[in-house]
């Protein structure tokens, strides 16, 4: 059957379901795991909206603990799992129209979440109930598994898989089509310190490690405007004076591409440093300001098939209480965390910071040439046509990562700019469609009775 236009019947109110979904803030509240609602009440409502969807189609549901759920069909010992996540990055500054009041415009659906991670997470709803209502037999278990942080810690997958069983193999449709088969290591690191008081009172950028500040604001003792004017003039920033707060705007994007944003904080920093003799800052400016790929720091790296390390230094906060910094590294291979991190630690004694490791994910890699990746790339082929993408590396992070057997697989389309975790996020509504016709194909593909992955 042609499932393209098949899903093409069911466009309306598959766009319907995604503006909904997106309807609903689910960035991260503070994590309570004895709460009934452990992330918070936006990401709570997200996976009830998602749970309430599966039953009333009658899919056979199950909520783990509240920290994640997953959506069922199909006979077998066989699971092929398909990952996604409910929560989103917060939305910053900018937007065009409200980040969660969706607007279909220019052939997009424009919203925090339609992109990464809500918008794939229904067409691959769809692509299940679509093959239902075709009474197609399944010769294995299709299993919708919908995660709660991922763009945070991963608690909420972490949990799911104490009590659930590991698919046998499956993919997230959370990046890029045609196929991912690799995805970099996630390092992450803090910077503490403590500092005698000057007229720097306060500096702040960023909330999470892996979005790039697009504001930084400090407080300052004395009066520092018109060198602040001077310098957003002659440099092209855009930023403003309120009382003795002096704030800059830069340009958000993701932790795996730094270098596609404008680091807020590292455009205040380099104002500072021209004005004030702050060790703290001089960090800033000497190891980090715009340094994408960890030369500063001479932690850079280059690899042929996944190409550099990426450094994002993602949180700021410095005020009498202390100071710290939160850095988010994406690693290819032949990185060495021990040589990394005497590096890192030896640059930050020099400025008064002590260094901690927070986090350590090792890169993830499945060979071009498995079953899995095969059929995935003729189900994108049959649909698209297109024969000229191959499958490749990314720095992202994914739930492909958890698990055994998995890829990561659309949905942002080859020469698409990948708008996830930036202000005006949207997904093409014709992109939509055509991933959903995509899953349809792969999952009908993989739980044929004779195919073993």
């Amino acid at each position: 059957m042609d499932f393209l236009t098949y899903v093409k019947e069911h466009e309306q109110q598959i766009i319907e379901e995604v503006k909904k979904l997106c309807r609903i803030d689910s960035v991260l509240d503070a994590y309570d795991p004895e709460s009934k609602k452990p992330f918070g009440k936006g990401i709570q409502k997200a996976l009830n909206y998602m749970i309430d969807l599966g039953k009333k189609d009658q899919f056979v549901v199950k909520n783990v603990a509240n920290h994640a759920a997953h959506i069922e069909m199909g006979d077998g010992e066989d699971i092929l799992g398909i990952l996604t996540h409910l929560d989103v990055v917060p939305p910053g500054e900018g937007w065009t129209h409200g980040p969660f009041d969706p607007v279909v415009k220019d052939g997009k659906i424009i919203a925090r979440g339609t992109s990464d991670d809500k918008g794939p997470t229904i067409a691959a709803y769809f692509a299940m109930k679509l093959l239902k209502q075709l009474d197609i037999q399944f010769h294995k278990r299709v299993r919708l598994i919908m995660g709660t942080d991922e763009e945070t810690s991963w608690r909420g997958i972490e949990r799911y898989f104490r009590t659930e069983e590991m698919p046998t193999f499956g993919f997230s449709p959370d990046a890029t089509f045609p196929l991912i088969h690799g995805e970099k290591g996630i390092y992450t690191f803090d910077l503490t310190g403590e500092y005698e008081q000057d007229d720097l009172v306060l500096f702040k950028a960023g909330e999470r490690y892996n979005v790039v500040p697009s504001t930084a604001e400090c407080v300052l003792n004395g009066d520092y405007e018109v060198a602040f004017k001077t310098y957003l003039k002659h440099n092209g920033y855009k930023g403003e004076v309120i009382g003795n707060r002096y704030i800059v705007h830069g340009k958000t994007a993701h932790a795996m591409t730094p270098n596609l944003g404008v680091n807020a904080a590292f455009v205040l920093a380099n104002f500072l440093n021209e004005q004030l003799d702050n060790d703290y800052i001089k960090f800033i400016h000497d190891f980090l300001s715009f340094d994408p790929y960890g030369e500063k720091l001479k932690i850079n790296l280059k690899d042929p098939e996944m190409h550099d390390l990426t450094v994002n230094a993602g949180i700021f906060k410095y005020d009498k209480t202390g100071a710290f910094i939160g850095v988010n590294c994406r690693y290819p291979n032949d990185f060495n965390v021990k040589r990394t991190a005497l590096k890192v630690s030896n640059a930050a004694k020099k400025h008064g910071l002590v260094y901690e490791q927070k986090q350590n994910i090792p890169l993830h890699y499945i060979e071009k040439d498995t079953p899995l990746v095969k059929h995935l790339m003729d189900a994108y082929q049959k649909v698209t046509g297109d024969y000229e993408h191959d499958p490749f590396t990314i720095g992202g992070g994914t739930y492909a990562r958890a698990l055994d057997n998995g890829v990561a697989f659309g949905m942002v389309m080859p020469g698409r700019k990948d708008v996830a975790h930036q202000v005006d996020e949207h997904i093409f509504i014709d992109d939509l469609i055509e991933g959903t016709a995509i899953y349809m194909e792969a999952i009908y593909a993989l739980t044929r009775e004779n195919i073993k992955i």
